[in-house]
């Protein structure tokens, strides 16, 4: 088995013994449970009709965040706030600096506008000392000082800013990046294969049947987690067909826009009183979004519509000029999975859900990317009841593979293999951390691989390899858009896709 792809391998082993844990869905949620599972010493399999990340978890805000905003809520949200930046910090500086990095945020303050300086001022001081001070202290900038941060920041009735840190990251690279600790902890996890039916002995369920290209087998196990995201219900009613709906969407999207500015810091728009639209950059790139409206239809069709676009782009465009539609290189969307209930979606509770349907089955619905591994550990606790278990594993302060702080990494890229350019360099060290020698050990194999997929970005060709072999991709998608940057930095020309294509079918 030497040979084997790591899909090959995930198929092979999944079709072979019994499993304590199978866990349906291959968002963050479903890869954070399974980590906690495998390292907690049970033996796990997760399985995913789509690809690792495909839907909501690569369609986020790209933040690690503490939630300025939710301080307006009162009293009752600093302990929540208190708890995400402890997450926030460990991942940028210990877990995950590779991926998870510092970022400085202004809210800028306009003549009329929903927010004075004394209030920002105060909430990014609060926001500061619930992070221990880490990042240092929040503190209001001056109009002219903030146009220095952000050169594209409107200046018209700018009365200052306010200014707090947090981090970004690629939330796909996260995610896999997890998935591949979760294998390494001894987890068995394949995407692009689905569930057509759940098994049951008597009124429990145990285990579940799977249908990819290759044909049908089932798996058994001895306790079931639902962490489907959006299609929660529809697994829920798999298991009992007069299953009331738990569960409400959510649509947020977000627009990547091209640029020649240099920003040295994002943007927190306020857009009413709750409410905020994100100005920040990414990729080389400008992300700006998000939306929060009900959505009813289909999971699968959510789409950035013109609607969404135009929104966008208008409330962004109260802090930041120079903003229309042919500077565009992509546009995407995804779904918030929210507990049911009355009011609108902007305002309910962003919150996880913990619960057991009539045959046993364990659903997870809703969360934060921010605290992913701490949602994992509590799946990990109720999936232990059910077992009879209470051993639940160390939990804390284990690493992302590649963990390392990635000017260090970009260090010995150089002096390893000088003939890369500098943003290639960055791009595999900010990217993959350590790991990043293995994809370019593969030009060892073939020197064609560390030339650029497209003549305008940082991705190599190696990359790709990489993730064919080492990272369950096996179509375009999975590659161009959530193991590279090449798509949201919008560079997936045909000629492109048709190489990726032929790559993937070696």
């Amino acid at each position: 088995m030497t040979d084997l792809t790591q899909r090959e391998r995930a198929r092979e082993e999944l079709q072979h013994g019994k499993f304590d844990v199978v866990v349906i869905g291959g968002g963050i949620l479903g890869i954070a449970t399974t980590w906690a599972a495998a390292r907690s010493g049970l033996r796990v399999a997760l399985v995913e009709s789509g690809d690792f990340a495909g839907a909501t978890s690569s369609a986020s805000s790209k933040l690690v965040h503490g939630g300025l905003r939710y301080l307006a809520m009162g009293p009752s949200a600093v302990p929540m706030v208190h708890e995400n930046h402890k997450e926030r910090r460990a991942l940028g500086d210990r877990l995950a600096p590779h991926l998870v990095r510092p970022l400085p945020f202004l809210v800028p303050v306009y003549k009329g506008g929903p927010h004075s300086r004394f209030v920002l001022g105060a909430g990014v001081t609060l926001y500061s000392a619930l992070s221990g001070f880490g990042d240092g202290m929040g503190k209001v900038l001056s109009a002219r000082r903030a146009v220095e941060w952000v050169p594209d920041l409107r200046a018209d009735g700018l009365r200052g800013a306010a200014m707090y840190y947090d981090h970004q990251m690629n939330d796909s690279r996260v995610a896999i990046t997890a998935a591949r600790a979760a294998a390494e902890a001894g987890a068995v996890l394949l995407n692009h294969i689905s569930v057509v039916g759940l098994r049951k002995t008597g009124e429990k369920v145990t285990g579940v049947d799977l249908r990819d290209e290759q044909g049908e087998f089932g798996v058994d196990a001895r306790v079931v987690v639902n962490a489907t995201g959006p299609w929660l219900d529809v697994l829920r009613r798999m298991e009992d067909p007069a299953a009331a709906p738990s569960i409400r969407l959510s649509k947020g999207s977000h627009l990547v826009l091209r640029t020649s500015s240099e920003w040295k810091a994002a943007l927190t728009i306020p857009v009413d009183d709750v409410r905020v639209s994100f100005a920040i950059p990414w990729e080389g790139h400008l992300l700006l979004g998000t939306t929060d409206e009900a959505y009813d239809d289909d999971p699968a069709k959510v789409a950035c519509t013109d609607a969404d676009v135009d929104q966008i782009l208008g409330e962004a465009g109260v802090a930041v000029s120079g903003l229309d539609r042919s500077r565009i290189a992509y546009t995407f969307a995804g779904l918030r999975v929210l507990p049911g209930g009355p009011g609108d979606t902007s305002h309910a509770k962003r919150e996880t859900v913990i619960t057991a349907g009539s045959g046993g089955m364990i659903s997870v619905a809703g969360g934060k990317w921010t605290t992913f591994r701490k949602i994992g550990a509590t799946v990990l606790a109720r999936v232990n009841s059910e077992l009879g278990r209470t051993f639940d594993g160390p939990l804390d302060g284990v690493a992302l593979p590649g963990s390392a702080q990635p000017a260090t990494v970009g260090d010995v890229l150089h002096t390893a293999w000088d003939a890369l350019p500098d943003d290639v360099v960055r791009h595999l060290a900010t990217h993959y951390g350590t790991t990043s020698h293995e994809v370019v050990a593969l030009g060892l194999e073939n020197p064609a691989l560390l030339e650029r997929v497209h003549p305008d970005g940082p991705d190599i060709w190696a990359q790709v390899e990489h993730a064919r072999r080492t990272e369950w991709a096996s179509e375009v998608d999975d590659v161009l858009r959530r193991r590279t940057t090449v798509v949201v930095r919008g560079l997936d020309s045909p000629e492109v896709r048709t190489r990726v294509s032929e790559l993937l079918a070696s």
